[in-house]
């Protein structure tokens, strides 16, 4: 059996046939993996676990059943939906995991991140990061009223549109500096992350050691899946019709 990464999912009620999609992944993989990690942003928003949005209970009770059924599931907080907490993982029976994660994947020194923190080069973006991030901030938002989180969210969307419509694609990709720093802060021969939406599998070295750098993709109109067993990795496609 293999490990399976993913993320950027996004899940909306406007996007039903990705909801779809993910579900049918987890009931195919259900019992039949050895552990799955959802590195961040598997919702386009999230105001807190009091969340009323009905679309998404589905979504949960599917995470829940992938859980019982005994393998272990892992989740990740990605820049969209940070506000993910302890209530939700109990209904869902996901661990929480921190950004950076380093685990040990079939012996080879791996560490897991949403990917936002590696776009540097985006001082904007990184400044929102830092507030949004901050525990005294999330408290003080999770306090105000349902409605009141909810038209923040919606703003915070159509805001993000157009502040990324204006920014140059080098800058909202990840900075090469940062990438080196995480991995030797980490010790690490695998990184592996999402947030950028360019999948890929990228390779580099650092003295003498070859990196790998792999790259999920998003699940926008296809789904993206990286499957590593003890002898090696594929990034794959998931068709979404129907």
């Amino acid at each position: 059996m293999a490990t399976l990464f993913i993320s950027d999912l996004h899940l909306h009620p406007s996007r039903p046939a990705i909801i779809q999609c993910f579900l049918t992944f987890l009931r195919r993989q259900q019992g039949q993996t050895e552990a799955l990690y959802i590195l961040g942003d598997l919702f386009e928003s999230w105001i807190g676990d009091d969340h009323p949005e009905p679309v998404y209970q589905p979504v949960k009770s599917a995470l829940k059943a992938f859980s019982d059924a005994g393998t272990p599931l892992y989740l990740m907080h990605g820049n969209r939906d940070f506000l993910l907490g302890v209530q939700f993982a109990a209904e869902t029976g996901c661990r929480l995991l921190p950004d950076p994660t380093r685990i040990d994947l079939y012996g080879t020194a791996t560490v897991l991140i949403h990917g936002d923190s590696l776009c540097s080069d985006d001082k904007d973006y990184q400044r929102f990061r830092s507030k949004v991030r901050d525990p005294a901030w999330q408290r003080d938002i999770l306090g105000l009223p349902v409605e009141q989180r909810l038209q923040m969210a919606r703003q915070a969307r159509q805001l993000s549109t157009h502040s990324n419509q204006g920014k140059d694609e080098i800058i909202m990709d990840v900075n090469q500096d940062a990438v080196r720093r995480t991995v030797e802060e980490n010790q690490a021969d695998l990184l592996i992350h999402g947030h950028t939406h360019r999948p890929g599998i990228h390779t580099f070295r650092i003295n003498s050691r070859e990196i790998t750098r792999i790259v999920l993709g998003d699940w926008y109109e296809t789904g993206s899946v990286l499957f590593i067993d003890p002898q090696g990795w594929q990034l794959k496609t998931l068709s979404c019709d129907n």
